[in-house]
């Protein structure tokens, strides 16, 4: 599937695990992404994304979000939005 980068994780938290991500393009919950580096290559549907602690539906270039990952992602791996 075709895929475009939308942002660079900046930060890792491992409880709970969320991964900090700097957008560099526009995301919405429900939205699948894959996040992909050196050791890092993990896939999931968005279920929730904060920013600055509050629920928000969709994030666009420019935001710093929070976003609920299943794995341990690392810092300078990129997200890409998976499209059809």
């Amino acid at each position: 599937m075709p895929e475009k980068e939308v942002g660079k994780v900046m930060d890792f938290f491992a409880r709970p695990v969320v991964a900090g991500i700097d957008m560099s393009g526009a995301l919405k919950v429900g939205d699948r992404i894959h996040i992909k580096g050196h050791t890092t290559d993990v896939e999931l549907v968005v279920e929730s994304m904060q920013i600055d602690n509050k629920d928000v539906a969709k994030s666009k270039k420019g935001d710093s979000v929070g976003i609920k990952v299943p794995d341990r992602v690392r810092p300078g791996d990129t997200v890409y939005k998976v499209t059809d």
